[in-house]
C-alpha cells in the first residue's frame, strides 16, 4: 500500500508540474484546487513567492485579486489599502505602477520575503501559460470603480493565450456581466456570502458559470441542483480537512483554499483507496 501511495505521490507531482494546460471548467471528484491569494497559509498573500509554492504543493488554481494603479496599471493585491501587505500609507489606487512596486510585500509575513514585490498581472498571466495552471482573477471593484478594469484584465488575458485558463470573478456582478458581454469565451463566477435562493438560476442571468460562494452557504442538495442545471460551485475559503473532504464528496468543481496540499492529499488518499 505505501508503494502505491509513493507511486501516486510522483505521478500527481508529475502532472502538476509539468505545462499541461489545466481547463477552468472543473470536474466533480476532480475539482480544480484553487490556491487562494497563493498558499497563502505559508507564503505572503498575492506574491510571486506564493504563486510559485502554491504550484510546487500540487495546486491546479491561483485565486488572486487585482485592482488598477494610479497610472492605470493592472496589480495584484487584495486590500484596497497598503497598510497590512505593504507597511505604507494611502491606497493602491492613489499610487502610480513604480510606487507599488518599490514597496515591500513579503516582509510583513516573515523576514526571509523582504524585497517581495506586489505583482503585475502580467507576471502570474505568463507564469500560468508556462505552467498550464488555472487563474482566478477576482476583480476589486467594489469599493473602488476601477472604470477599464474589465476591458484591462480581458485584453490581458487574451494576449497571453490563456483564456481556457482562466475564470473571472466579482462581488460586483454588474462587472461580471460586461465581462461575459465583452469576452464570452472567459469563464466567470459569481462571488456571494449567503442568503441567494436558487443562486444557479441568478448566475445564468449573469452568463456565469460557477458560484464562488462563502463557504458556509454550501450544501450538497444545492452542489447537486447546480450541477444539473450547469453551474459549478468553487467555495472559498476552506481549510479544514474533513470540509474539505465533504466538498470533494458533493462534487465541488473547484475549492478556494489557503493550504492547496491539503486537498491535493485528500484527492491522493481517495485516488489510494479507489485503487485498492
Amino acid at each position: 500500500m505505501n508503494e502505491l501511495i509513493r507511486g501516486i505521490d510522483r505521478e500527481t507531482a508529475e502532472q502538476t508540474s509539468d505545462t499541461r494546460k489545466h481547463s477552468a471548467a472543473g470536474k466533480p471528484g476532480s475539482p480544480i484546487v484553487f490556491a487562494h491569494r497563493g498558499a497563502s497559509g505559508t507564503r505572503p498573500e498575492n506574491t510571486m513567492a506564493a504563486f510559485r509554492r502554491a504550484i510546487e504543493l500540487g495546486a491546479t488554481g491561483i485565486e488572486t485579486d487585482v485592482q488598477l494603479s494610479a497610472d492605470g496599471e493592472p496589480v495584484l493585491i487584495h486590500d484596497e489599502t497598503l497598510s497590512r501587505t505593504a507597511a505604507a500609507p494611502g491606497c493602491v489606487v492613489e499610487k502610480t505602477y513604480a510606487e507599488l512596486r518599490s514597496l515591500d510585500a513579503g516582509s510583513w509575513y516573515h523576514p526571509e520575503f523582504m524585497g517581495e514585490q506586489i505583482p503585475h498581472l502580467d507576471e502570474l498571466l505568463k507564469l500560468a501559460k508556462n505552467t498550464g495552471i488555472v487563474v482566478n482573477i477576482e476583480l476589486k471593484n467594489t469599493v473602488c470603480a476601477y472604470p477599464g478594469l474589465e476591458e484591462k484584465v480581458i485584453a490581458a488575458v487574451r494576449a497571453h493565450g490563456v483564456e481556457e485558463q482562466t475564470i473571472v470573478s466579482s462581488f460586483n456582478h454588474y462587472s461580471l456581466a460586461l465581462c461575459k458581454k465583452l469576452a464570452p469565451e472567459i469563464r466567470t463566477g459569481v462571488l456571494y456570502m449567503e442568503g441567494l435562493y436558487r443562486p444557479w438560476d441568478y448566475a445564468k442571468t449573469l452568463g456565469a458559470d460557477a458560484l464562488h460562494a462563502y463557504d458556509p452557504a454550501v450544501t450538497a442538495d444545492w452542489v447537486r441542483e447546480a450541477l444539473e442545471a450547469g453551474v459549478d460551485y468553487h467555495p472559498f475559503t476552506v481549510n479544514d480537512e474533513a470540509r474539505l473532504d465533504a466538498l470533494i464528496e458533493m462534487g465541488a468543481a473547484g475549492i478556494i483554499t489557503d493550504h492547496p496540499d491539503r486537498v491535493v492529499r485528500l484527492l491522493v488518499q481517495r485516488r489510494v483507496d479507489s485503487e485498492l
